[in-house]
C-alpha cells in the first residue's frame, strides 16, 4: 500500500524536476527522497519520471498521477496547517519562500524575535514567484526581480560575493588583473552549479569574459562549499555572510577582495496584501535585522 510520505516526494520532484532540490524543501536526504519515489513506481508499476543529466521529465503516467493527487495533498496539507495554527496559537503565520542558506545565515537567528508564526518554503526564484502568484505564499526573499502583474518588489539588501581560499594557500601579491586571472584559472574550483554561478560573475564583471573553468566538485549549498575549502579542496565563490559564519575563521580566508561582486536582494508580496499587519511586520522586522 502507498504511504502519504511517497505521494509528498512525487509531487515536490514533480515540481522541481530534481530529486535534490526536492530532497531540500522537503528537509530529507537524497537517497531517502529517491528511495519514496523507487517504492512509489514499484506500487504504480511503471516509471514515473525519464531520468536525463539535467532534470526528471515526468511520464504520461507521471503526469496523470499528479493531476489526480496535487489537489488532494495540497488541500490535505492546507487543512493540516490551519489545524495546527488554531491549537497551537493565536499568532498570525507567514509563509515566507526563500532559499535556504539566506534563511539559515539570516532570518533563523533572528526568528524568535518576530511575534508570529512562520511556515518557510526554500526554492529557487521562478518556483518561488509561482508560489507567491498562487497565493501560496505571502511574500519571498529573492535576488531575481521577474516582472510579474501585481507583485511588488521592495530592496531588501546587497549581498557581496567573494572568492574564498583554504587559508594554507600561497597566493600571489601585486601581481596585474591579468596574472590573477590566469592564476585563478588554474587552481581547483567548487561551484554551486554546472553554470558557474558567482564565478561566471567575477570573471564578466572583472575580467570582461567568460570563465574557462571546470569545477572539481558541484556542490550545490554554500556552507558545504566552505567546509570543502576549509578541508583544502580549492577556491570557491560565495557571499560574505556565508563566510562570516565559518566557526572556524582560521581555515579559510577571502582573497583578491578587489574581485567582489555585488547582487541585491528584493522582498516581494503581492500589492494587494502589502499592508496586511502580519506581512508588514515581518517585513519591518527583517529590514531592522538587515
Amino acid at each position: 500500500m502507498a504511504d502519504y510520505e511517497w505521494y509528498r516526494s512525487f509531487i515536490a520532484i514533480y515540481k522541481h524536476h530534481s530529486v535534490s532540490e526536492a530532497a531540500k524543501t522537503r528537509m530529507m536526504t537524497q537517497p531517502a527522497m529517491s528511495q519514496h519515489l523507487a517504492a512509489l513506481e514499484a506500487e504504480v508499476g511503471e516509471a514515473l519520471f525519464r531520468r536525463t543529466s539535467r532534470k526528471m521529465i515526468p511520464t504520461e503516467r507521471g503526469k496523470e498521477l499528479y493531476s489526480q493527487l496535487a489537489p488532494l495533498i495540497e488541500s490535505l496539507d492546507e487543512v493540516t496547517i490551519n489545524l495546527n495554527c488554531a491549537s497551537l496559537s493565536t499568532l498570525a503565520v507567514v509563509r515566507i519562500g526563500t532559499h535556504h542558506e539566506f534563511f539559515s545565515a539570516k532570518i533563523l537567528p533572528q526568528i524568535q524575535k518576530y511575534n508570529m508564526r512562520t511556515v518557510v518554503h526554500f526554492s529557487e526564484a521562478d518556483q518561488l514567484l509561482q508560489l507567491l502568484n498562487e497565493d501560496k505564499l505571502d511574500l519571498i526573499i529573492t535576488s531575481k526581480k521577474i516582472p510579474a502583474a501585481g507583485i511588488e518588489y521592495l530592496k531588501l539588501m546587497e549581498e557581496a560575493f567573494v572568492v574564498v581560499a583554504p587559508e594554507h594557500y600561497e597566493i600571489p601579491i601585486g601581481i596585474s588583473l591579468i596574472a590573477k586571472e590566469i592564476w585563478l584559472a588554474t587552481q581547483n574550483w567548487m561551484s554551486y552549479g554546472l553554470e558557474l554561478p558567482g564565478i561566471r560573475r567575477i570573471w564578466r564583471e572583472h575580467f570582461k569574459k567568460r570563465p574557462l573553468i571546470r569545477p572539481v566538485h558541484i556542490i550545490p549549498d554554500y556552507h558545504l562549499i566552505l567546509r570543502a575549502i576549509e578541508n583544502g579542496v580549492g577556491l570557491g565563490v560565495m557571499p560574505t555572510y556565508i563566510f562570516e559564519q565559518a566557526a572556524d575563521k582560521s581555515k579559510s580566508k577571502v582573497i583578491f577582495v578587489e574581485l567582489t561582486v555585488k547582487n541585491e536582494l528584493f522582498i516581494a508580496c503581492k500589492h494587494k496584501h502589502k499592508h496586511l499587519s502580519s506581512i508588514h511586520e515581518f517585513m519591518k522586522s527583517i529590514y531592522e535585522d538587515n
